[in-house]
């Protein structure tokens, strides 16, 4: 496993890591998850990624349970803030008040008394900046969070906070936490720069996007597959979507590799990615991802994905 300094920060996270999102306390049993981290964590994954709203909490309880397993010190864990946790008007967002008690909650359902990482999940145009950023200086300074970062936010939000925090000497947010894959680049124009330049890590989520790259879906959607329960591909797999993903796994036969392996190690070719955040609902697909870390492509084969999956 290698391990890469999250931007600025001194600290270092395993470049492929585990995510509990559509999975831990959802689709994935208790049992399921202890066996899933103590397979991520043997493998050298030391980043367990989180969010209160992922099963509306029940992610982060069974997370809390298979925390008593492992030293805390040996993990680096992040939750989320923002989603709508509660009926009241005051259950979702980035106040001060949703903040600090959502940090408590998150805290409790993990059985723990600090986050490494916390997100802000999404902006929030209806919450002064100026609030949101002292919370999470606040939470620093109470030992709750050790960094503070954000999710989702435009180039322009991150430019914005940073240029806040330094005129108040608040802490800053070091690490972004995006979309980004083959099949979604967008942040490549302003946000990868932006966050780079500002000296941010980036953890990207969907690094397969919902498993189009897993090679699966090259000619249609499989019976039986989550595209075919959910429909969720009805837009996204057209025909000029199915030639890409036969590009991508035309070119991972050649490497002998995965066509999922061979996606997240594009990813990771990029000196500005600090680590891709995985799904899993097996221990074999564990193991396959924390494999597409060693994976040191040429520059003849990240042109031709980059060229095949040019925005």
């Amino acid at each position: 496993m290698n391990y890469r300094r999250m931007g600025r920060t001194g600290l270092r996270i395993s470049s492929v890591s585990i995510g509990g999102w559509l999975t831990f306390g959802g689709s994935v049993g208790a049992s399921e998850t202890r066996e899933i981290i103590k397979t991520a964590v043997g493998a050298g994954v030391n980043f367990v990624d989180l969010a209160d709203v992922y099963s509306k909490g029940a992610a982060e309880s069974v997370i809390g349970d298979v925390l008593a397993d492992y030293r805390r010190s040996d993990l680096v864990l992040s939750s989320k803030v923002f989603g709508r946790m509660g009926d009241g008007p005051n259950d979702r967002g980035l106040s001060r008040k949703h903040i600090f008690e959502s940090v408590e909650s998150s805290l409790k359902r993990l059985k723990t008394d600090y986050l490494d990482l916390y997100f802000c999940h999404r902006p929030d145009a209806d919450t002064p900046l100026e609030e949101t950023v002292r919370a999470m200086d606040d939470l620093v300074h109470q030992g709750k969070v050790l960094y503070w970062g954000t999710s989702v936010w435009p180039a322009e939000s991150l430019q914005a906070a940073h240029d806040l925090c330094d005129r108040r000497g608040y802490y800053a947010p070091l690490v972004e936490q995006p979309e980004y894959s083959l099949l979604q680049r967008s942040i490549e124009a302003e946000v990868l720069p932006e966050a780079a330049r500002l000296g941010m890590g980036l953890v990207v989520w969907s690094p397969l996007a919902g498993g189009l790259l897993t090679g699966k879906y090259d000619d249609g959607v499989p019976e039986g597959s989550r595209g075919a329960e959910t429909k969720w591909l009805d837009e996204k797999l057209n025909d000029a979507t199915r030639v890409r993903l036969r590009v991508l796994s035309r070119v991972a036969r050649e490497l002998g590799v995965e066509p999922s392996q061979l996606a997240l190690a594009w990813i990771l070719n990029r000196p500005e990615i600090t680590c891709v955040i995985t799904g899993a609902t097996r221990c074999e697909q564990v193991l396959a991802n924390v494999a597409a870390a060693e994976l040191e492509l040429s520059r003849e084969t990240m042109v031709t994905l980059d060229e095949a999956f040019r925005i």
